[in-house]
């Protein structure tokens, strides 16, 4: 009887240190995947962040864009106008040659 005493002490142990392990390798893993969650987070949050920027500064260049554009078009339609009015000379001086 003693052996089989021996034996069922043997495998309780064996199977308290194998559940023992079991659980310190499961903290283990937990650890990891809980910092892996939070890189993978942290990284998420940082290219957000960065987007943000980004979308800001174009935006910004699109103002300086369109206040461009807008300061080109008065300038095109002074010219235009100044177009206009050199080519109502030109027909007022060819008008003065043809009548001579």
């Amino acid at each position: 009887m003693e052996q089989i005493t021996i034996i069922s002490v043997i495998t309780a142990v064996s199977a308290l240190c194998g559940a023992a392990f079991g659980y310190l390798g499961f903290l283990g893993n937990a650890r990891k995947d809980f910092f892996s969650a939070g890189s993978a987070k942290g990284s998420q949050e940082a290219d957000t962040a960065y987007i943000k920027r980004r979308v800001d500064d174009i935006l910004l260049e699109q103002k300086d864009t369109n206040k461009s554009i807008n300061v080109l078009a008065e300038r095109v339609t002074r010219v235009e106008e100044s177009t206009k009015a050199a080519h109502q000379r030109i027909e007022q001086i060819e008008e003065k040659l043809q009548g001579q």
